[in-house]
Order: structure tokens, then sequence, then C-alpha cells
């Protein structure tokens, strides 16, 4: 069924996890213990993941756009259903980020047209937007994806 005209063509697959500031500037939703300073992601509002720390509260941050790559692989197979794939399938890489402010690593896709061979550890990356697939709605769907800094 296609999407309405007043309905959005492009939302996140995952709500909550990125957002754009008022520049249009994409960033990753994170979760910081007040108590201790430790940051988590995917947010979540409680259970600091800090051992030594007993809060049950983290407040929704902003993180960094830019970190470095920390490690990297190449996905060269689709998804088993239910999970989208592109038909036909195009073999894209992952990295693993630590961020710059936080220290926190980060795993996601890598921009199509970038694969493994294309990176290196401690390469500095940035966030962006990507589509992952279209739902049966007619909707793009988007994810946050690692692009090496210009």
């Amino acid at each position: 069924m296609p999407a309405s005209p007043d309905a959005p063509t492009q939302l996140p697959a995952i709500e909550g996890w990125w957002d754009h500031d008022d520049a249009g500037v994409p960033h990753l939703i994170g979760g910081k213990c007040p108590q201790c300073g430790t940051y988590v992601f995917p947010p979540r509002a409680n259970n600091c993941p800090n051992p030594g720390c007993d809060s049950d509260v983290l407040d929704a941050v902003a993180l960094s756009r830019r970190g470095t790559v920390w490690s990297y692989t190449e996905n060269r197979y689709a998804p088993p259903p239910p999970y989208p794939s592109p038909d036909p399938f195009e073999p894209f890489a992952v990295a693993a980020v630590q961020l710059t402010d936080e220290g926190l690593i980060v795993l996601g896709k890598v921009v199509e047209g970038t694969l493994a061979a294309d990176l290196k550890v401690g390469m500095e990356v940035e966030l962006t937007t990507m589509p992952l697939y279209t739902d049966d709605d007619g909707v793009e769907r988007l994810t946050y994806a690692w692009e090496i800094a210009k």
C-alpha cells in the first residue's frame, strides 16, 4: 500500500537511536549516567553499566559525530528473513568506531561504496544516515552509518 501524500517518505529504521540537530546534521542518541559519567549506546533510561556505580538513571544525550575506526569487517552474505536485504545483495563494511569525546565504541554500517579494503584502524570517520530498506507502506527506512571523514 503506498504512503499517503502527507505521510513521511523517510523515517528511522529504529526510533530513538539517532536524530538530527536544528541544522539537519545527524547525531546518535546515547545514555549518560549523571552519577559517574559512563556513556551507553544504544540508549536506555536506566541501569548504569559501570559495575562500580549503583545509579539507576541514564540521561539521554547527543553523542559525538566523529570517531576513529577501532575495528572493521565486511559482510558478504545477505541476512536471513525477517531482516530486510536488497536484491541483489551487495557486500557492505561494518565498523566499530571509538567516539572522540566519549571513548564509547559504536558498531554500525559503513556507507555504500566503502568496503573493508578502504578502511584502516585509526582512520577518522563521521556519522551520516543512509537508506536501509523500504517498508511495505513505501516509507524509506534510514539507519545511521559511518563515512570516512572529509
